[in-house]
C-alpha cells in the first residue's frame, strides 16, 4: 500500500530548515518534497488535523499539528538512534466517519509493520479511528485512556468527542480485553457512569489517586497497547490550549513522567496525543507541553528492554504462600529495571496463566496474605 495517498506535505518554511543540526528537526525525516521512506524508520509521526468531532473549531485550530511539530522540532535530541520518520498530516475524509477509516487503515498498516505512530491530533474522538486499527489483531487489547472526563455520552446530539469511549465499548467484534482510564474528575464525571465501568472491571484512576501514587501508574501504563492522551487531562496553567479552562488536573511534570512510562513499554505500539486547541494557547505553551511530553515518549521508547524471559537470569521468581490456601501466587522481578510481574491462574482452567504487570506494593500485598486488587480484576477478565 502506498501510504503516501493518504497525506498531505509540510510547509517548507516552516519545517524544511532545522535551527539546529542536533536538535530533533536536524535528526528526523519529515514529508516536504517527497514521501520519506517510512519501512526504515521505528518512529513515525502523524499529524491529524480533525476537528469536526469537537465543538466550534476555528481556521487557526486545524493547525494544532504543525504548532505542537515547531516546538517539538526545537528540542534537542535525546539518546539511542532515534530513526524518526514525519509522514506529514492525515488527509481528512469528505464526512468524519471517513476520516476514521482512514486512521484505521494507517494504523494497521504501521502496527503490522513494528512500527510505533505517534498522533498529534485533533478532536479526542480519533481514538475510535485509533482503536480499529487493532481490529485485524487475532488479539485482545488493552486501552489506557487519559483525560479529565470519562467520554460515555450516549445521547444521540452528544459531540463525538463526548461519545466515542461509549463508542468503542459496544463495537463489534469486542477485542477489547482491558481498558484503563486516568487522571478523570470526580466533579466532572457521572457516577453512573463510574460504577458501570468498574461492574466491568475497569481500572479507573481520579486525577489525585495520579498525582499521589504516579510510580503505581507505571505498571497500568505497562499493560497498554495503545494509549489515548486527551490534553484536557493538564491543568491550565500548563495547557490553556484546550476547549475548557479546566484549573485542576495534571502538571506538565507528571504527563511527562506517564509519558516516559508509555514509552518503555514494549507491548504499546500506538499513542495518541487529542483535544489541542492553539486558537486559546498563550505563547504556544500548550504546543510546548506536549511537544516535550511526545519527546519523553520517544526517548522512553529508545530505553526499552529485550524481549522478555521469565525463565532466564534476568528475573526474579517469588512465591507467595497463603495461611489457608494450598495454591501460591508467583511474582516475577527484573534484576536491572526492578519492575514486577504477577501471574495470573485462570482458576476455572480454560485459559493458559497471564503474566501481568504489577507494583512492589502488589507483591507486599500478597506477603501481608491479601489478594491484590489487580489479581482479582485480571481474573474476572477469563
Amino acid at each position: 500500500m502506498n501510504l503516501s495517498i493518504f497525506f498531505e506535505p509540510l510547509p517548507e518554511d516552516l519545517f524544511g530548515y532545522p535551527e539546529n543540526p542536533k536538535s530533533v528537526g536536524g535528526y528526523l525525516a519529515p514529508f516536504i518534497h517527497s514521501f520519506p521512506d517510512w519501512r526504515s524508520a521505528e518512529v513515525v509521526l502523524i499529524g491529524l488535523p480533525e476537528y469536526r468531532g469537537t465543538a466550534a473549531p476555528t481556521d487557526l485550530t486545524y493547525q494544532g499539528p504543525n504548532k505542537i511539530r515547531q516546538e517539538l522540532y526545537r528540542l534537542m535530541k535525546g539518546t539511542g538512534s532515534w530513526l524518526l520518520m514525519d509522514l506529514g498530516n492525515l488527509l481528512p475524509g469528505i464526512a468524519l466517519e471517513d476520516t476514521y477509516l482512514r486512521l484505521k487503515e494507517v494504523i494497521e498498516i504501521l502496527v503490522d509493520a513494528g512500527k510505533f505512530p505517534i498522533l498529534l491530533g485533533g478532536s479526542h474522538d480519533l481514538t475510535y479511528g485509533q482503536f480499529l486499527g487493532y481490529e485485524h489483531l487475532s488479539k485482545t487489547v488493552h486501552l489506557v485512556m487519559i483525560d479529565s472526563q470519562l467520554d460515555m455520552a450516549s445521547e444521540d446530539e452528544a459531540a463525538p468527542d463526548q461519545s466515542h469511549l461509549h463508542r468503542i465499548l459496544l463495537h463489534d467484534p469486542n477485542y477489547l480485553f482491558g481498558f484503563s482510564h486516568l487522571a478523570h474528575q470526580t466533579y466532572l464525571t457521572e457516577a453512573s457512569t463510574l460504577a458501570a465501568l468498574e461492574k466491568l472491571h475497569f481500572e479507573l484512576f481520579r486525577v489525585g489517586q495520579v498525582r499521589q501514587q504516579i510510580q503505581e501508574m507505571e505498571p497500568v501504563i505497562r499493560q497498554a497497547n495503545l494509549i489515548s492522551f486527551d490534553v484536557a487531562a493538564l491543568r491550565h496553567q500548563d495547557a490553556p490550549g484546550q476547549q475548557q479552562a479546566n484549573p485542576f488536573g495534571l502538571t506538565g511534570e507528571e504527563a511527562c513522567q506517564l509519558c516516559w512510562y508509555a514509552g518503555q513499554n514494549n507491548e504499546l505500539s500506538s499513542f495518541g496525543f487529542y483535544g489541542y486547541r492553539p486558537e486559546f494557547d498563550h505563547r504556544n505553551l500548550t504546543a510546548t507541553t506536549l511537544a516535550t511530553m511526545v519527546w519523553y515518549t520517544i526517548e522512553g521508547f529508545y530505553q526499552r528492554q529485550a524481549s522478555l524471559d521469565f525463565q532466564s537470569n534476568q528475573f526474579i521468581k517469588f512465591a507467595v504462600g497463603f495461611h489457608d490456601n494450598p495454591n501460591k501466587m508467583f511474582f516475577f522481578k527484573n534484576r536491572h529495571t526492578e519492575k514486577w510481574w504477577m501471574q495470573v491462574d485462570d482458576l476455572s482452567g480454560q485459559h493458559p496463566p497471564l503474566l501481568v504487570p504489577c507494583s512492589y506494593q502488589d507483591y507486599l500485598t500478597a506477603a501481608d496474605g491479601d489478594v491484590p486488587n489487580r489479581w482479582i480484576l485480571m481474573q474476572a477478565r477469563f
